[in-house]
């Protein structure tokens, strides 16, 4: 389905806005995308196992599944805000306990809890959903975009970063470092500030409580579709950015050529990101899906066939960098178009909670199965089937709002 308006009649953005959410997607993506670097040099030094890590990055990743929905509800209600500025404390904190814990228990609770509930309040949920309050519906597929590229370059922009403040400072203190920069988000919110009933498109929407919400999303099959497919986008990309530098290392890759690949991902990201973003104002955002999640799982073929090199890791670190985040403005901008912005931080969490829990049993299985098998191949392959499942359920998708009355300003 294309659309035939063209780029010059379309409304400008809020760029004041978009550049801070973004600063702030950059933030809260960056840290977490780098925690694979963190995995041989901390369990060197506690002797923990790689079950004893993907765990806890598989908490984090539930965690930020759990709260993305919570605190995008808290967000649409009581304010941006008050939300970014809890999660500098959030995330900071687990970043620190993470640095000086103790026990595996303590990792858990600071990696995994703290971390987790830190990113799910400053994440893809909670910027996107302020930039829908504030961007032209035509627009919003765009800003969308934008938003997912900012964090796609904290990826980009951490990986180099944190395998920096490692070599030169020791992880503990490089947790450290990256704790300290979390405080800088309060500042960059100021901008995002207000709740649901803010924002210039914010004049008429349909009068629903929280539970209307839910029962009318949940009853909507294109909605649990798109819930049920992104459940694999989180498994594939959560899987790589804890895996991926044990994995180069176990097939004889030069180290630096991890460093370089989740750099290379990132980079690409933000272009595929872009791309996606700018191709939705005009192009289908259910066929977008399709394609993506059947060119992750030929990529994935296409790298475990032929023979791994540090040139077939580059070009597979490209090509997986423009397929990376390119869901998340489709589907974010599906969500807006099925019910509006009245309680898309909340419902757009609960599609992002299902890439969570994907993204937990993509890092957790990774640890899990190599300790059993010696070898990441059963993982690998897995991703590969629900790339395909993925794209079968996204088919069938209807890209338009739910049936309803007729709009009537929110009491």
């Amino acid at each position: 389905m294309s659309d035939t308006r063209s780029a010059a009649a379309l409304p400008p953005l809020p760029w004041l806005i978009i550049i801070a959410g973004g600063l702030i997607a950059l933030l809260s993506f960056g840290p977490r995308s780098a925690m694979g670097f963190f995995q041989l040099p901390m369990l060197a030094d506690t002797g923990w196992d790689r079950t004893t890590f993907g765990l806890a990055m598989a908490i984090q990743n539930l965690f930020w599944g759990l709260g993305q929905p919570i605190f995008g509800a808290i967000a649409d209600k009581f304010g941006t805000w008050k939300v970014l500025a809890l999660s500098s404390l959030l995330y900071s904190g687990g970043l620190f306990m993470m640095s000086v814990a103790p026990s595996p228990g303590w990792f858990y609770i600071g990696g995994g809890v703290l971390v987790g509930l830190g990113i799910a309040s400053a994440s893809f949920g909670i910027v996107l959903a302020a930039f829908a309050r504030n961007v032209a519906p035509e627009r919003r597929s765009m800003a969308f975009g934008i938003g997912t590229a900012a964090g796609s370059a904290g990826m980009f922009v951490f990986a180099p970063l944190s395998q920096g403040l490692i070599d030169a400072y020791g992880w503990q203190e490089a947790l450290v470092w990256m704790a300290a920069m979390m405080f800088i988000i309060p500042f960059l919110a100021i901008p995002l500030r207000g709740n649901s009933s803010s924002g210039t498109q914010s004049s008429l929407q349909y009068k629903q409580s929280i539970g209307d919400a839910l029962r009318e999303a949940l009853g909507h099959r294109s909605y649990v579709l798109l819930v049920s497919g992104f459940f694999v986008c989180g498994f594939q990309v959560a899987f790589i950015t804890a895996h991926f530098p044990a994995y180069l290392g176990d097939i004889g890759i030069d180290s630096s050529y991890a460093v370089l690949s989740l750099a290379l991902i990132g980079f690409f990201n933000i272009i595929g990101s872009l791309t996606s973003g700018y191709l939705g104002q005009f192009y289908s955002k259910t066929m977008s899906l399709v394609w993506i999640y059947l060119g992750r799982s030929v990529a994935v073929t296409v790298f475990l066939l032929v023979p791994q090199t540090g040139t077939t890791v580059v070009i597979f670190a490209i090509v997986m960098g423009l397929l990376w985040l390119s869901t998340v403005p489709p589907t974010n901008a599906l969500v807006a178009i099925m019910f509006g912005t009245r309680y898309l931080g909340m419902l757009g969490g609960i599609v992002f909670f299902s890439h969570q829990v994907g993204s937990f049993l993509g890092v957790w299985l990774g640890g899990y199965l190599y300790d059993i098998f010696g070898s990441y191949d059963p993982v690998w392959w897995l991703g590969v089937a629900l790339g395909i499942f993925a794209a079968i359920v996204h088919w069938p998708i209807q890209e338009r709002a739910v049936d309803r009355p007729a709009l009537t300003p929110a009491e």
